[in-house]
């Protein structure tokens, strides 16, 4: 089915009023070769290497930072491993001045718009040069200089706050959107009612973004609505609405370039559900054989997002197996050299404890900095020379 009339079937569920099941946009067959009806996005050779780029380099850093996690190097982790498309598609369809306010699954994303590997590194080893100054727990990133809003582990905030905060684009006269991403579990959140509601009535140009990947941790997505999945939500509350095979790289650039185009020209809401399935756990605390079987990942894994947009890439004459193994060998060795030099930095200074929240700390938080130090001096032995007592 084309972008085009994906968007016609969707205007004709908003107003017909019929329980009707909506369709999946889908660009790209499993083997990576398109659809025969199928029109492909706005992409070239550049962008499609850029595109590929970040999702390896995710893919190569979910799978060393797992088994930093394992080694006890980190405290935790979350993979976005079989939600590449998803992520990655997405981001690449936005201006580098759009807001975009993730989960928590959607480095994938941050890594597209420019973040370092030793931005990473420094994030989850909370040492000096991480940007959230050791406050936040691993995977938790935030980077003011390019539009990513800091991750906060309360489940579905974000969605109001996207809302409010595209508001505020539409009133500045910014030709900009703001991107949230959340799961399928999310969107039984209050949050996300309370957000779509309000980005609807007050025509704000959001993008919602819903990652229904099978699973809320453990609750399969038969346990946690009876209706067809998150999308009619949109259409229930008057937004425009997209259903995308999340696994396709271009289907969900093609979704988000569209929903794009409608917020900024029409200053109104978009809601994208990307239909994926997530391959590994929920995190590095969870253990998915406990609720789904390995042949349904089996049968999942037919259906690799990388692995799909890699054979179209080959097909087009844009890449080859020799550049493929490359570039997986040079990002092994990247992150895996970033991990030694961030474990080795110090913590920050814990003065930092108290900055950048008031513009003139309180007295009560002064106090509670002095007994801090008291109590650093008193039991200096039991304080890792890194701790962060030196600024």
């Amino acid at each position: 089915m084309s972008l085009e009339s994906q968007h016609q079937v969707h205007k004709a569920v908003m107003t017909s009023g019929h329980a009707l099941k909506i369709p999946e946009l889908k660009i790209l067959q499993s083997d990576g070769t398109p659809y025969p009806d199928a029109t492909l996005p706005d992409i070239d050779q550049e962008l499609a290497l850029k595109i590929y780029d970040t999702a390896v380099f995710t893919r190569v850093l979910d799978e060393r930072m797992l088994a930093a996690q394992r080694q006890g190097r980190i405290s935790f982790y979350m993979t976005c491993i079989g939600e590449e498309a998803a992520v990655v598609g997405s981001a690449a369809a936005l201006s580098q001045d759009d807001m975009i306010m993730a989960q928590y699954r959607e480095q994938a994303a941050l890594r597209y718009r420019g973040f370092t590997t030793e931005q990473f590194m420094n994030q989850m080893f909370s040492n000096v040069k991480d940007l959230g100054k050791g406050r936040q727990m691993p995977i938790h990133y935030g980077s003011n200089e390019l539009n990513y809003m800091t991750v906060s582990s309360p489940l579905g905030t974000q969605i109001p706050q996207a809302a409010g905060y595209a508001y505020g684009q539409k009133r500045a006269g910014k030709e900009a959107v703001t991107l949230c991403y959340f799961g399928e579990g999310a969107a039984s959140e209050g949050d996300f009612h309370a957000g779509l509601n309000m980005a609807a009535v007050l025509s704000c140009p959001a993008i919602f973004f819903c990652r229904n990947n099978g699973y809320a941790i453990s609750t399969p997505t038969a346990e946690q609505f009876a209706g067809d999945g998150i999308a009619p939500r949109g259409v229930g509350y008057g937004i425009d609405t997209i259903r995308v095979d999340g696994n396709d790289m271009l289907a969900v650039l093609a979704a988000t370039q569209q929903a794009r185009a409608i917020a900024v020209a029409e200053n109104k809401p978009v809601l994208i559900e990307a239909m994926s399935y997530r391959l590994g756990a929920h995190s590095s605390s969870d253990d998915p054989s406990g609720y789904r079987s390995r042949d349904e990942e089996a049968k999942w894994r037919e259906h690799d997002p990388v692995l799909r947009f890699k054979l179209w890439l080959l097909a087009q004459g844009w890449w080859s197996e020799e550049q493929d193994e490359a570039l997986y060998d040079q990002y092994r060795k990247e992150v895996l050299a970033a991990v030694k030099v961030a474990e080795t930095l110090p913590k920050p200074a814990y003065d930092t404890l108290v900055t950048d929240v008031y513009d003139t700390v309180p007295e009560h938080l002064e106090k509670q900095l002095q007994a801090t130090r008291e109590h650093m001096d008193r039991y200096p032995d039991h304080y890792p020379a890194d701790s962060g007592k030196e600024a």
